[in-house]
């Protein structure tokens, strides 16, 4: 089965990466290697981009370039959470305020 025909909340092992030359590089690149899990988040209204969930980031491409990459084992998916959405404001840098740099910061001459 190829990634595109993968429905949200599903996954499995990446095969095989398909295409040619500069497309395949760049799906290799973007972590999408044969023994990878990977599983489908979202997909667009429209069906077009997906939004995958592999290595502890989130990855959106188009269902063209989905359809090169084959997977197996197409079971449902329980994405960790580190997949899930988190605000700005919970946490943060302990220098920023609302996830924005300070305000007291005076620039390069310090005036």
């Amino acid at each position: 089965m190829t990634l595109d025909k993968v429905a949200p909340g599903q996954g499995g092992v990446i095969t095989q990466v398909g295409g040619e030359g500069v497309l395949r590089r760049r799906l290799l690149d973007m972590g999408l290697t044969p023994g990878t899990r990977v599983s489908v988040r979202k997909i667009a209204p429209m069906g077009d981009p997906i939004e995958l969930f592999l290595r502890s980031y989130v990855l959106t491409i188009r269902k063209e370039e989905a359809a090169n990459i084959a997977v197996e084992g197409g079971g449902e998916t329980a994405l960790p959470r580190a997949a899930e959405h988190r605000p700005e404001s919970e946490g943060g840098h302990p220098r920023r305020r609302g996830g924005r740099q300070a305000e007291h910061h005076r620039g390069r001459w310090g005036r």
